[in-house]
């Protein structure tokens, strides 16, 4: 199964993990907590985890185009919500 990874640096790492469960889980299935969550979206889903100055985000589908799609996704929504700081978003296969 495709699957990619991003490593984003942040002191916000909790905040926007929370925000993108929160935002997300009134349309899809969400769980988190301060530390971690979990998206399920049509395409594939999203894990997340927080750590001190680390947002750890990790997207599985079952095809290239979901998982790109997801990427597109999230990260468009992260950008949002972090529009205080410029956050560098690498997605790399795993």
């Amino acid at each position: 199964m495709p699957s990619s990874e991003a490593r984003i640096v942040t002191e916000h790492a909790s905040k926007y993990l929370q925000q993108l469960c929160k935002h997300f889980g009134h349309r899809i299935p969400a769980t988190f907590d301060a530390e971690k969550g979990h998206l399920t979206f049509e395409m594939g889903t999203t894990t997340l985890a927080a750590e001190p100055n680390l947002l750890v985000l990790r997207n599985e589908s079952p095809d290239a185009a979901g998982l790109a799609r997801l990427q597109e996704v999230v990260a468009s929504h992260l950008v949002r919500f972090a529009f205080r700081e410029e956050l560098q978003i690498d997605w790399k296969p795993v």
